[in-house]
């Protein structure tokens, strides 16, 4: 069943949410509508632990376009920036450190924070037609959503600063070669292969890659022994989790692991039972 929001829609599969922007005769450029429904959505996906996997896409032959010019046109002035920024601060943070694996499907123009927003993604998969575009400086911006912290971890700081500073443009090929995009497939390929890699993920142990994922995202900024603090604590509590008992089960019992039904077995993120007729812990 597709859920619809302004300028976003979401649809189940299982434990993968499907979003897609949906502003396609703006080029799903970032609109405010777009903004409070991406915030809307990402706070649903928090409170939600059976949704184990993202894919995102768009709707129409392009991604996103960046910001949308007629709204930067009437609302450039410092307190109305200052604004924005602070409620896309409920967006694209939050996105990126989402503790469940996230694929996106680009085709078409990735423009500006168009970019930003694929880039948040764990794993892209590009159509033949992807374009992926810095187009800050045309414009007269400062990069943003976050595009100066992941674009140099991905592709190095010369690379990044090369592409940024000569509003480059990447194709599919190239961004496989950087290392941005996973794999090109033809346009028509694009849902089917990255719903098959959303699911991939969501049939293992997505809460487990959640935490590998958060570890990842500190490893710039942190010391040697930060991290091995940060793997350390952090593997304690992931060999108490159901996923680890179960793929630790089905290694010795020599069959294939079962880890959505292991992540059912146990409870919610917040303590909860996993369902009503569960009797909670004394």
């Amino acid at each position: 069943m597709i859920k619809q929001y302004p300028h976003v829609e979401t649809e189940r599969q299982g434990p993968v949410l499907i979003i897609r922007l949906a502003n396609d005769s703006a080029r799903n450029a970032f609109s405010r509508e777009m903004r409070f429904s991406l915030r809307d959505i990402t706070r649903e996906v928090q409170d939600d632990p059976t949704i184990r996997t993202l894919y995102l896409t768009s709707k129409g032959p392009n991604f996103c376009a960046g910001g949308d010019l007629r709204m930067l046109s009437l609302a450039s002035e410092p307190w109305a920036v200052h604004r924005r920024f602070n409620h896309a601060t409920g967006i694209f943070p939050s996105f990126l450190s989402l503790d469940r694996p996230t694929v996106c499907g680009v085709r078409g123009y990735a423009v500006g924070g168009g970019l930003g927003l694929a880039l948040l993604s764990d794993l892209i998969v590009a159509g033949d037609s992807a374009k992926f575009t810095a187009g800050f400086f045309r414009l007269g911006v400062v990069p943003d959503c976050l595009t100066l912290f992941t674009l140099p971890r991905l592709v190095g700081l010369a690379k990044a600063r090369n592409f940024i500073f000569s509003n480059g443009t990447w194709d599919a090929s190239m961004a496989v070669e950087l290392g941005i995009a996973l794999k090109t497939v033809p346009d028509a390929e694009v849902d089917a292969e990255g719903l098959a890699l959303a699911h991939s993920l969501a049939s293992g142990p997505a809460e487990v890659m959640g935490i590998a994922k958060l570890l990842l995202l500190k490893s710039f900024e942190s010391s040697m022994a930060e991290m091995w603090d940060g793997e350390r604590l952090n593997q304690i509590l992931a060999m108490s989790s159901a996923e680890f008992h179960e793929g630790l089960n089905a290694l010795i019992e020599k069959r294939a692991p079962d880890f959505i039904a292991a992540s059912k077995s146990g409870t919610m993120f917040d303590g909860m039972p996993s369902s009503a007729t569960d009797t909670p812990p004394k």
